[in-house]
């Protein structure tokens, strides 16, 4: 795990210069799932100190085992309001908050549990997805992420963190995270604060850091490859 993690801090090093920006510029997300909380404790020993995981039933005990670790909980897979409660009480940032009924189930659980949650707005950057020729992978239109953005910032106990993406199955990642930088620059033009870009994981993040990002989501790179979906 030190060998690919000092691989991956490389790779990043690299882009950033290429990009001519600072590595401290970019945060690693380690997403952690199908791994246990014994690993997430090794990678809090070698510096990682933002942890991702996409499934709720699989976060919450695993960020409850973790309690005593200082790590900031980051929920990067789809959120059904369902779960918006058990999510309330561990995530300080949710990755994928896509519509207002989210927003607004999230910022009331939140206050329940008398947190403080940053969210970003999900965009959906894949036109098959949102013509339902592909397999939803959740996110708001570009077109609406304003009005998302809009519900965040209007709910007491959630804070608006910026936006987040995942590359289109298909074509030039850094031209669709192009377009992510376009819907982040509208959203910090009427909330400043909202800086951060969530965007790139494992086999995408040069493309990522070169247009802005500021988190990667890197599961494979950094841990060993255990199924689909863990960045």
């Amino acid at each position: 795990m030190g060998a690919n993690l000092a691989a991956l801090r490389e790779r990043i090093g690299a882009a950033c210069a290429a990009a001519g920006r600072g590595p401290e510029e970019v945060t690693v997300v380690a997403v952690t799932k199908t791994f246990p909380a014994s690993d997430v404790r090794i990678l809090a020993e070698s510096g990682i100190t933002d942890v991702g995981e996409n499934r709720d039933q699989e976060a919450a005990p695993k960020a409850a085992e973790c309690a005593d670790l200082d790590l900031r909980w980051h929920f990067v897979g789809q959120l059904q309001t369902n779960k918006a409660r058990s999510v309330a009480r561990y995530a300080d940032v949710v990755h994928s908050l896509d519509r207002a009924r989210l927003a607004s189930a999230l910022g009331r659980h939140a206050r329940a549990e008398g947190r403080e949650v940053a969210c970003l707005v999900q965009v959906d950057l894949d036109p098959g997805s949102r013509a339902g020729v592909l397999g939803p992978r959740g996110g708001a239109d570009p077109r609406d992420a304003l009005a998302v953005a809009d519900a965040v910032a209007a709910e007491d106990g959630l804070v608006l963190g910026g936006v987040m993406a995942v590359a289109p199955r298909e074509g030039d990642p850094a031209e669709a995270f192009a377009r992510l930088g376009a819907v982040a620059a509208e959203v910090r033009d009427r909330y400043p604060r909202a800086r951060t870009v969530s965007a790139g994981m494992s086999g995408d993040l040069e493309a990522a850091v070169h247009q802005g990002a500021t988190h990667l989501r890197v599961g494979t790179a950094l841990l060993d490859d255990r199924g689909p979906n863990v960045g």
